[in-house]
């Protein structure tokens, strides 16, 4: 007994490690790499390197490094609510797990509809990836979802599954539905299409970068308006920004935390309502009752 609970502790503190060093392992990588500056520095993310390839050089950038480092953290995470999760013995992290899944299971199938109740793996990956990106920047480090490349390769999956559930009743009803609810609205449609991946990068991207450089002008600002109204006090005190005491926190309350967090829902939400309404459920029903009859008239 004594030695199967030493090897699940053990486990338990790889897990531990899996979702801590990759954070720790960005924050030292950050250390190492940033160049000095003064001012206000709003820059995109750092390249680290770059590999040759056939067609064009490949950059290695910040965003990249840390969007790795967060799938590890995410993957230890779940590894480590639902290591040794039993019927008959539940732990708090057990309990904190299921909680997750029928929250999220209830938010699919109460968006989506019963024929998609296997995307709440999906969804639950989106909105921890989302959300731990956007909350990279407590930790000064650069958010992956500030980077257009990132978020834009999200909605490009995102665009497949809905191409590909409205190719389920077959490419002759899939040309068709550009023309619903009249032909003349066809060209109207195809931009729609195309415009919904852009729009949805475009809106988490815009919003998570936003915040971030609000928050830099910002506290920037208060350093120079506290020198300015301090800068009597002799020595030090009067180089110490006292005006950046409490209010850039609070902003980070907002821009950080809830902004990143309600992103990460809005870009989940979007994704689950752009899947299931471009499904024709009732043509694909009917075609698959047509070809059932078939099947038993054949048989």
């Amino acid at each position: 007994m004594k030695h199967k609970n030493g090897s699940f502790v053990a486990i338990d503190i790889l897990y531990i490690a899996m979702m801590v060093l990759p954070l720790v392992f960005l924050i030292i990588l950050k250390v190492l790499t940033k160049a000095p500056s003064e001012g206000i520095n709003i820059t995109g993310a750092a390249i680290y390197f770059t590999l040759p390839t056939p067609v064009q050089s490949l950059p290695i950038t910040e965003s990249q490094v840390n969007s790795l480092a967060v799938l590890i953290t995410v993957f230890g995470l779940c590894l480590f609510l639902t290591h040794g999760i039993t019927a008959k013995k539940m732990l708090i992290r057990h309990h904190v797990a299921e909680w997750v899944v029928e929250k999220v299971q209830a938010m699919v199938d109460g968006n989506m509809g019963y024929y998609f109740s296997g995307f709440a793996p999906f969804v639950t990956a989106i909105l921890g990836l989302s959300a731990l990106s956007s909350l990279l920047s407590l930790l000064g480090l650069y958010p992956p979802t500030s980077d257009i490349n990132i978020v834009g390769g999200w909605a490009l999956v995102v665009f497949v599954l809905i191409t590909y559930y409205k190719f389920k009743c077959g490419p002759v009803q899939y040309v068709k539905s550009f023309g619903d609810p009249v032909p003349l609205l066809a060209p109207l449609n195809i931009i729609s299409e195309i415009a919904t991946p852009i729009s949805m990068a475009f809106r988490h991207y815009g919003n998570v970068l936003s915040g971030s450089v609000i928050s830099v002008l910002v506290a920037t600002g208060l350093q120079g308006l506290s020198s300015l109204l301090f800068r009597f006090l002799p020595g030090i005190l009067g180089e110490f920004p006292f005006l950046q005491i409490g209010l850039p926190a609070i902003l980070s309350i907002y821009f950080d935390i809830f902004s990143g967090l309600l992103q990460a829902y809005i870009f989940a939400m979007l994704t689950m309502l752009y899947v299931a309404n471009g499904f024709p459920a009732d043509i694909y029903e009917k075609r698959q009752l047509k070809k059932n009859k078939k099947l038993v008239g054949g048989n």
